[in-house]
């Protein structure tokens, strides 16, 4: 071979890696360029091959790292997640691990994993980040409007003064009690708190021989039309149907209440013209609002004017916030894991328990709030698993996987043991995760007890199969349950069809409630009936089981079961 051949080749190889080298930062230069113009669909593309490990690539914990904020900046948070998490894991040393550990944190608080998101804070220890961290802590933390959770976190944080702050706000904006006022003493002493700045601003109460409810809901009055078919607003017209029926019987007893109906358009224009009329200031009570996006601004408005407001049919807690003047007529849906995990407890003798969520924001607030309560009622919680549409094939290779047959091929031992659990709670309203857990269960043929929502037989995509349900004694979560043999059901029933020509639907039965429950409230306890509401405890509802609003959600949650067709409700561990 040719000496200058030989040496050109011995000259290439000594150069390739400066070559790939130049390489790599052209393509990080590339990829960070397209990440700080935003675009960031292309940034993702871009940072991806640099995240896979090279010996002469030295940006891959930073291409990693802007891997992961693309993906957030996208909204495709699990992916965002399981890379962060994996920069933790692979360069547990990389300086930039602060940073790293606060946008994960910020991911598992963006999606109400408040544990998880203050465990992982826990672990860093820059003292340049620390009003970084506190600011973080303090807007997420002032979404939990749970007393009982805050206690557990400040148990696991015993020394954490902005979660401390925090419990101490939140006990001084709920009604009094005595129990929790102990509490608050001792908050307000440990961490040298000013008590003038805790206090409940909710004043005391005030009695009226009249009272004006306004609704703020969203009609859309300009597209309906006189004609049979469902309008846009159908859910909205019914419930609201439900509520002037309930007041007619409300004004039989003397309970005399105005129900001034306000559209929101579901608009925003719309709503800020409404709050900012004096006649709005008037009321002793707001119903709604009924959207997310439309709760912020009327939250604003009940603080400054000192107005209760209240939702008929959300669980989200996020309506009730920081705001001491807001409640919710339905149990959160932390309240829903925490009655599940106490039921399931109370019915089962195997304590190991499989949860299964989906990735909707309420279910993993639902499955964690569940989980937290189970490891104290005693459950052992063997599997937690978010599923998604892609992966909910793996709860059948979980629960349903054969390892042995008897004679007619029919499968007799699994992978995962049969009776190894006594229970799996579903925190999703997606059929296709809860249908191929009930399959599964019914291949298993043990006596696994499965724990779902009332969603499954009255949402819009309900598909649950009942007799299937009834065959493994399957139970639901039904805070909305009434019995059609309930007489004053039947009253009800009649009295909306010779009004109506219809029978009544789960939204006018849900109004009728509503209103019959927060119109006795405000006759018996005042503007302000969350007072009296505390000091009342368990009461009995109309046509639904009853309500208990010791903080400012409905703490009675129904389970129900179907016996020979018929939902039944099972006793319950709590009221």
């Amino acid at each position: 071979m040719n000496i200058r051949v030989v040496a050109w080749c011995i000259l290439s190889l000594s150069l390739l890696p400066a070559v790939q080298a130049q390489d790599f930062k052209r393509q990080y230069k590339n990829a960070r360029d397209l990440f700080n113009a935003q675009r960031y669909n292309l940034a993702l593309e871009a940072f991806k091959p640099l995240t896979v490990y090279d010996k002469e690539n030295i940006y891959i914990e930073y291409a990693s790292f802007y891997y992961a904020l693309s993906a957030y900046h996208l909204n495709y948070l699990a992916v965002a997640k399981d890379m962060l998490l994996q920069i933790r894991q692979l360069y547990p040393s990389w300086n930039k691990m602060p940073e790293v550990n606060l946008w994960l944190a910020k991911l598992y608080f963006d999606q109400r994993e408040y544990f998880q998101g203050l465990h992982v804070l826990s672990a860093v220890q820059d003292s340049v980040m620390a009003a970084d961290i506190a600011a973080m802590k303090q807007h997420y933390l002032a979404q939990v409007s749970d007393v009982e959770t805050l206690k557990m976190m400040l148990e696991e944080h015993p020394n954490d003064v902005v979660l401390a702050r925090t419990l101490v706000a939140t006990i001084g904006r709920q009604p009094y009690d005595p129990q929790q006022q102990l509490l608050f003493d001792s908050l307000i002493s440990a961490f040298s708190l000013d008590r003038q700045e805790f206090q409940s601003p909710v004043p005391q109460n005030i009695q009226k021989e009249r009272y004006k409810v306004g609704l703020l809901f969203p009609f859309l009055a300009s597209t309906l039309e006189p004609t049979p078919a469902p309008k846009r607003s159908q859910a909205i017209l019914e419930l609201y149907q439900g509520m002037k029926l309930a007041n007619d019987t409300l004004a039989a007893q003397d309970i005399l209440i105005d129900l001034q109906a306000y559209d929101t358009e579901r608009n925003n224009e719309t709503l800020q013209n409404l709050l900012a009329a004096e006649e709005l200031r008037q009321v002793d009570l707001l119903v709604g609002p009924l959207f997310q996006e439309e709760v912020k601004a009327v939250q604003a408005f009940s603080k400054e004017h000192k107005i209760n407001m209240i939702n008929p049919v959300s669980n989200n807690s996020e309506f009730v916030g920081d705001n001491p003047f807001a409640m919710l007529f339905q149990p959160s849906y932390e309240t829903i894991g925490k009655r599940a995990a106490e039921l399931i407890a109370g019915r089962v003798k195997n304590k190991n328990c499989i949860v299964y969520f989906g990735d909707a924001p309420r279910d993993s607030v639902l499955a964690f709030s569940f989980m937290q309560r189970a490891q104290e009622v005693g459950l052992n919680i063997v599997l937690a698993e978010e599923h998604r549409k892609e992966t909910a094939a793996r709860i059948i290779s979980t629960l349903a996987t054969a390892t042995e047959f008897d004679e007619f091929r029919n499968p007799t031992q699994f992978t995962l043991k049969k009776d190894s659990i006594g229970s799996i709670f579903v925190a999703s309203d997606n059929g296709l995760i809860y249908s191929k857990v009930i399959n599964s269960v019914e291949t298993r043929a043990d006596s696994v007890l499965i724990v779902g929502s009332e969603s499954w037989i009255a949402g819009e995509n309900a598909t649950l199969n009942f007799e299937q349900f009834e065959r493994l004694r399957g139970l639901l979560a039904a805070p909305n349950y009434t019995a059609f043999s309930n007489p004053e059901f039947q009253v009800f029933r009649r009295r909306y069809l010779l009004r109506h020509g219809q029978q009544p639907t789960t939204f006018a039965r849900l109004g009728y409630e509503f209103m019959l429950c927060i119109g006795k409230a405000l006759w018996q306890h005042g503007v302000y009936f969350q007072h009296g509401l505390v000091a009342q405890g368990f009461f009995a509802g109309t046509l639904g089981e009853g309500y208990q609003f010791t903080t400012r959600d409905n703490q009675h949650v129904p389970f129900v079961m179907f016996r020979q067709g018929v939902l039944t409700p099972v006793p319950s561990a709590f009221h």
